[in-house]
């Protein structure tokens, strides 16, 4: 399988994509190069549109008939800052070298997959059905995912191609994630000629905030309290902050200790300073966790050895789309793709983990012909 993938196109692909400005919600340019791609590769192309954005998906029919569907999965958006771009490819490595990020995260998986389905295109390989589902504004909480008609998706198996770290890491388990908005209302007075007559939202919200468990609560539990908004003038004491956090957890009993300990001490210390809290929360994702006896995964380390790569199960403290997937009943496992230090403006990615995540789709698909529809006894 190794001859069947062109590194120098794949490269190339990397590079046009690259250059291409996608970040969450403006993905339009993305998903006409993509959808122009995947129909020279024989594919048919749906762009279904929700409210900000939209998702590409992909339908590709197999050579080999009862063969399972595969979904291939990865985001068309990037954080910002992505304006102008500048990298270079040096000691076979491609990275930023700018002020903004490189946009590996997640565009080095669209071109491996646009490879491997273009090398398949070129080939007789015998191979199933695919679906490749484009997601958009995943930085922004999963938006696109959330937004996919699942009844217009076969697939009962997904690879989502949307975690950092050398080629060969699958993930097994992410956590759920809900965020919260705290609204804190205080009594507003002049600040110089009668403050005691005044209740200061700030001096509440900072009593909560130093009551609340922050950061890493154990191996599977973080919490964070990353912003807050308020007050007005320094003459006036303050009648209203705003605190927006969030918690993550692998284990929903721990998440929602963690949860009701940060709302009980809002409340309560609200309550003794004569003040007002209102709390409203949303789950962003469900956690999951993929069993080691899946054969799914066994199926993707099998994929992995072929390849020459040794298989990694690791725990994330992130979400993905594969969060969504796996919460609508599809076996999503979220590889490792080679990208590292996303998000930052050292990002980067090796030409031969680039190479690596293409060449494991191409297997994967090839492979998928002989994975039963339930597990072998």
């Amino acid at each position: 399988m190794e001859n069947l993938i062109n590194t120098r196109r794949l490269v190339d692909t990397f590079t046009d994509l690259i250059n291409i400005n996608s970040p969450s919600f403006q993905e339009g340019l993305m998903g006409d190069y993509i959808e122009a791609r995947l129909k020279l590769s024989g594919f048919r192309v749906v762009r279904r549109q929700y409210d900000g954005s939209f998702n590409l998906i992909a339908h590709g029919k197999g050579t080999i008939k009862n063969s399972l569907p595969l979904m291939l999965s990865a985001h068309m958006d990037t954080i910002e800052p992505t304006e102008g771009i500048r990298y270079e490819v040096k000691n076979n490595i491609i990275r930023t070298i700018g002020n903004t990020v490189l946009g590996a995260d997640d565009k080095s998986a669209v071109a491996q997959i646009l490879e491997a389905v273009t090398a398949l295109k070129e080939t007789d390989v015998p191979h199933g059905g695919i679906e490749i589902v484009f997601t958009s504004a995943e930085e922004k909480g999963l938006h696109g995912a959330k937004h996919l008609d699942f009844k217009k998706i076969k697939s009962r198996h997904a690879i989502v191609l949307d975690s950092a770290g050398k080629v060969g890491k699958i993930v097994v388990a992410a956590p759920t994630h809900i965020t919260y908005e705290m609204h804190i209302i205080g009594k507003p007075a002049h600040a110089g000629i009668e403050p005691e007559k005044g209740v200061s939202a700030i001096k509440v919200a900072a009593e909560i905030i130093t009551k609340a468990p922050d950061g890493r609560i154990n191996r599977e539990t973080t919490a964070n309290i990353g912003i807050i908004n308020g007050g007005g003038a320094t003459n006036v004491v303050s009648k209203q902050v705003a605190i927006r956090g969030e918690i993550r957890s692998h284990d929903p009993v721990m998440l929602k200790r963690v949860k009701n300990t940060i709302f009980s001490a809002a409340k309560s210390i609200a309550r003794m300073r004569k003040a007002k809290v209102f709390i409203e929360e949303q789950t962003e994702y469900q956690a999951f966790r993929i069993n080691e006896a899946e054969p799914f995964l066994r199926f993707m380390d099998e994929v992995l050895k072929e390849c020459c790569i040794r298989p990694e199960h690791t725990l994330t403290g992130g979400g993905s789309d594969a969060n969504i997937l796996n919460q609508h009943g599809i076996v999503a496992l979220n590889l490792s793709n080679g990208m590292q230090k996303v998000h930052s403006h050292e990002e980067y990615i090796h030409l031969d983990d680039l190479y690596k995540g293409s060449l494991v789709v191409l297997q994967a698909i090839r492979k998928m012909t002989g994975f039963p529809d339930r597990p072998q006894r």
